[in-house]
């Protein structure tokens, strides 16, 4: 079986919660725009996602192709993979709940974008600018803690006492929670400077994860695209503020 990833080039963005996957496994993956000759690779990406003849379309990237099948939405990806790479434990419960931990987290990233791109995706950072800086200002002292309150809670409910917010081993929303917590270090460090004293569950799962050989193997490869300003967790200086944990 043959996993094809579609991205767009030079960004982490969404695409990279299917990477981590793919990585922390070992699974075999094609990526199909990234590499040495990404302009052949968009050219296919928008091909295969705008054919009119396709029964199935991913409305935008990240999507999988597997076999015929196009599988597009990140969570929808991971619920997909997860069972496949082992990162889900096995009973329908145990799936259902790590999905809807991962569209949580989803919720999450879609509230990170809108602090730098209040108004508009198709509008550039400085056309919104003072929209942003108010957007900003909200989610570092309001939505970040709710949310990882939320997260820490999860982690200290946990039955199994294992560190990992479902069951006994780490699971694809665990990866994902690290790719957030690490984004958003990137984006907001002077406010994130306070996080892993307030939130210890969390940040002992980022730094779990980030131990885990063939995700550090990872982190230092030239496959990690590195975070930047055209991506979903953007540092603006402005955007930054004092730590609220």
């Amino acid at each position: 079986m043959t996993f094809e990833l579609f991205y767009w080039p030079g960004l982490q963005g969404r695409g990279e919660f299917v990477r981590l996957a793919f990585e922390a496994t070992g699974t075999p993956y094609v990526e199909i725009v990234q590499g040495d000759a990404p302009a052949r690779g968009m050219d296919g990406l928008m091909h295969t996602m705008d054919d009119p003849a396709c029964t199935d379309p991913p409305f935008a990237p990240p999507f999988l192709r597997v076999g015929d099948e196009l599988i597009g939405q990140t969570a929808n990806i991971l619920a997909y993979l997860g069972p496949q790479l082992g990162l889900v434990g096995e009973s329908p419960r145990a799936r259902r709940w790590v999905n809807q931990l991962q569209l949580t987290l989803a919720d999450l990233v879609d509230e990170v974008h809108d602090a730098h791109h209040p108004i508009a995706s198709r509008l550039y950072y400085s056309q919104q600018r003072a929209e942003a800086r108010k957007r900003s200002a909200d989610l570092i002292e309001y939505r970040l803690p709710k949310f990882f309150a939320y997260f820490e809670r999860v982690l200290a409910n946990n039955p199994q006492a294992s560190g990992w917010l479902s069951e006994a081993a780490m699971s694809y929303a665990d990866l994902s929670l690290f790719q957030v917590i690490a984004g958003l270090d990137y984006a907001f460090p002077r406010a994130m400077s306070g996080f892993p004293k307030a939130f210890p569950r969390a940040q002992a799962v980022h730094d779990a994860v980030a131990r885990v050989p063939r995700v550090a193997a990872y982190l230092k490869s030239p496959r990690r695209v590195p975070f930047n300003t055209t991506g979903i967790f953007r540092h603006y200086k402005a955007l930054d503020r004092v730590s609220p944990f």
